[in-house]
């Protein structure tokens, strides 16, 4: 019994059909160039013009130019965070230059590094968190160790931010009562934070500072933060 051959068809779309059901088993074979140009020609006329009944909505590329611009601010928000916070609402938030240095109002200070506006967040407050229980502990290990400032931060009734051996910049920022910043708690992402905002324009190297609001007690802190309106004690 002998076989025929069956004969070689062209498809609508220009390609040869391939009778054993495999291109790569027929070896190789060149492509007319006008059938190279009507298949290309049906394969873009495919990929720009999608079914009816799809509701696939596609996303345009994104050029050369807008991607560097897109990897240039990520880098500006995400870089050198503290935290997650900056990450949430990147076209809002940008870390503010600040330093460190000595205070004439107590020991060391946060100093601007640029401009700042009103209303602008300077900068979070980052530490550990901890219970009351914990926090009462570690304040007492504190004085055992020769530690006297506090860089404990209550955010509410349970939680205290312990920022002494974990913290950063923002734990070195001074009280006055008659601050340019405020502290403000808020949640992102099901957890509560602590951020400094600024409540007037900040120059440069103007110290930042904000109303610590410690509760009235009977041992007093003496304030130094020379302010016109000074208080006189920090509770």
């Amino acid at each position: 019994t002998s076989f025929s051959t069956p004969k070689k068809k062209k498809r609508d779309d220009g390609m040869r059909e391939h009778v054993t059901g495999c291109a790569r088993s027929e070896g190789y074979y060149k492509i007319d160039k006008k059938d190279k140009l009507k298949y290309l020609n049906n394969s873009r006329a495919f990929a720009e013009e999608p079914p009816a009944d799809t509701q696939v909505r596609t996303r345009p590329l994104l050029t050369a130019e807008r991607r560097s611009e897109q990897r240039r601010l990520l880098s500006s928000f995400t870089g050198s965070c503290d935290s997650d916070l900056l990450k949430f609402n990147q076209l809002k938030f940008r870390k503010k230059k600040l330093k460190f240095c000595k205070s004439h109002i107590h020991d060391w200070g946060l100093f601007a590094m640029e401009p700042i506006a009103a209303d602008e967040m300077v900068i979070e407050y980052v530490g550990q968190n901890i219970r009351q229980v914990i926090a009462d502990m570690r304040e007492k290990r504190y004085e055992d160790e020769g530690i006297g400032s506090s860089y404990m931060f209550r955010v509410d009734h349970d939680t205290i931010i312990d920022a002494t051996k974990c913290g950063n910049f923002a734990r070195f920022i001074n009280h006055s009562c008659n601050p340019n910043c405020y502290a403000k708690v808020i949640t992102v992402e099901s957890q509560k934070k602590i951020v400094i905002y600024s409540k007037q324009h900040i120059n440069v190297n103007e110290e930042i500072t904000y109303d610590y609001k410690f509760p009235i007690e009977d041992v007093k802190i003496p304030c130094l933060c020379g302010s016109e309106n000074c208080r006189g004690t920090l509770n």
